[in-house]
């Protein structure tokens, strides 16, 4: 299989990984302690219906435990979702994250793409809701957007929601780097599924509490009948033992989630400056990722001093000569611009 993301530490070894967009802080104690401790539960099958952590995430986002849906990892669901719903005509972004287009194909659906222009900043604006037609099933967007970290609008998003119910569009938004943005909740449509029935917003544990080789995530949507074609597209027991204890555990890191946005945002700051410092051109950034704009062959140069960073060249819409960086510690960052001139 060709990786057609970051965080190969696999092939690439002894490196400092960059490519991933994982907080630096490492996985939660409270989550560790909660992995060990339930580690004889695992003798029995995990709650199918997730139950205890739907409910926690209801809390959490103040919507309905019916609305929710766990998966294995925020992918699963995108998969399930295509094939579930099987779309006749679909519409993304290019450059957006390779899943949804991945998933589509799985799916059947014809694909089309709504291209995001280099001299816009790659920002998604108000020209896009002209192609919001009835020939369109399913539209995916990735607010923050990956791999350009630039977020919609908040008054643009809703109107993209309300013009896509009006022509029964289902649409999913993605939401899984929400959580490194200034504002989260202001930002996030997630309360929104209350209001409309096309809605499905997804967002994962993966990239706040550091645990993607855990694998969980959730979706949320008031179509009940929505959610049982994609529920039927999933295999049984989907979300481990070992998954709902660690999502349980990880929604109890207050502390931990704040000690991230701090250090998140300064870091951020302080690697577009010194990257706009050195030449570099920096586009949107906006959550615990930089994308930018650098010399061909700077993968390679980065991988000679043990630097892992996520040639972008694959992604549709891009070509040689964009990168993408995960927000990591000083002492990290230091390292990685060392790199740059070495």
């Amino acid at each position: 299989m060709i990786n057609e993301h970051g965080g190969d530490i696999y092939k690439h070894k002894n490196v400092i990984d960059f490519s991933a967009n994982i907080n630096p802080l490492g996985l939660p104690r409270g989550v560790k302690i909660a992995l060990m401790d339930c580690i004889d539960k695992t003798v029995h099958y995990p709650d199918i219906n997730c139950e205890a952590l739907r409910e926690k995430l209801a809390f959490k986002y103040s919507i309905k435990k019916d609305y929710l849906i766990c998966g294995n990892g925020a992918a699963d669901l995108i998969f399930a979702i295509s094939v579930a719903l099987k779309p006749r005509k679909a519409l993304i972004l290019a450059p957006t994250f390779v899943e949804y287009e991945q998933s589509l194909r799985a799916g059947g659906s014809k694909i089309f793409y709504y291209n995001l222009k280099e001299d816009q900043h790659f920002q998604l604006n108000k020209n896009f809701l002209n192609c919001i037609t009835s020939d369109y099933d399913m539209i995916f967007l990735c607010n923050p957007n990956n791999p350009t970290g630039e977020i919609i609008q908040k008054p643009l998003l809703m109107q993209i929601i309300e013009k896509c119910h009006k022509h029964n569009i289902i649409l999913i938004v993605d939401e899984c780097f929400n959580s490194f943005l200034e504002n989260p909740e202001a930002e996030s449509v997630m309360q929104e599924v209350a209001n409309y029935d096309n809605l499905i917003v997804l967002n994962a544990f993966t990239k706040l509490y550091a645990m993607p080789g855990i694998r969980l995530g959730f979706g949320a949507m008031s179509n009940m009948r929505i959610r049982e074609l994609i529920e039927k597209s999933t295999q049984p027991w989907n979300v481990s033992v070992l998954a709902q204890e660690a999502g349980l555990a990880a929604l109890e890191e207050t502390e931990y989630v704040t000690k991230t946005m701090e250090l998140i945002t300064q870091e951020r700051e302080f690697l577009i400056t010194q990257l706009k410092q050195s030449g570099y051109q920096v586009y949107g950034s906006k959550a615990n990722y930089i994308f930018f704009r650098g010399e061909k062959g700077l993968f390679e140069k980065c991988l000679l001093n043990q630097i892992l960073i996520r040639d972008c060249s694959n992604y549709r819409g891009l070509e040689e000569g964009y990168y993408r960086i995960a927000v990591k510690t000083h002492e990290e960052n230091e390292k990685f611009l060392e790199s740059l001139h070495s």
